[in-house]
């Protein structure tokens, strides 16, 4: 089973089917914050929902294409952070993430995602992720600029958000750079 430890009081594991109440009330709680950013939050209105989302996960994960993680802190589901697919053919991937309310502004993601590119770089042996991000999310765009991701352009309207089209920046982090960084401090 995937786990990854990122300091005593926070690690990440796979959502499993028992997390399915903890990822709907999550989900609840933080719904106002999230929807501003994340489209999929107005169609999960009750555990069944996050429980079909996290069923999906776990078929992503036993065919190797990626994975999606709960943040526990202190015991306690804080956000989810994950693969959304991996290319083998060009060892690339792309994060995505997302925190709960109540546990932002502790640095829980900008750790989580540390240990998600070291994990894909060292154990996943792939050669570059990326990070898309709404180019008005100032409180995600910050994650990748913190971790040596490179801005290599905006996508316009990338997405649509509810009621408008929002445009996004693409941050694009290599092995090669990330080792460089490494190295360099």
């Amino acid at each position: 089973m995937f786990k990854l430890l990122i300091d005593d009081h926070t690690d990440l594991r796979l959502l499993e089917i028992r997390h399915a109440d903890d990822l709907y009330n999550l989900t609840n709680q933080s719904r106002t914050t999230l929807r501003e950013w994340l489209f999929w939050v107005d169609f999960t209105q009750s555990p069944k929902d996050s429980m079909m989302f996290i069923e999906s996960t776990m078929k992503q994960f036993c065919q190797n294409n990626g994975f999606q993680a709960g943040i526990w802190y202190k015991g306690e589901l804080a956000g989810v952070i994950g693969l959304h697919a991996v290319n083998w053919t060009n060892k690339s991937t792309s994060i995505g993430y997302w925190l709960g309310e109540k546990f932002q502004g502790k640095g829980l993601m900008t750790n989580a995602c540390a240990a998600v590119i070291e994990h894909c770089f060292n154990e996943l042996k792939l050669n570059r992720i990326e990070i898309r991000v709404a180019t008005e999310n100032h409180k995600s765009l910050a994650i990748p600029n913190r971790l040596g991701f490179q801005n290599e352009g905006c996508i316009k309207s990338a997405e649509w958000l509810y009621d408008k089209y929002v445009d996004h920046n693409i941050f694009g982090l290599t092995k090669n750079d990330y080792e460089s960084r490494k190295l360099n401090g």
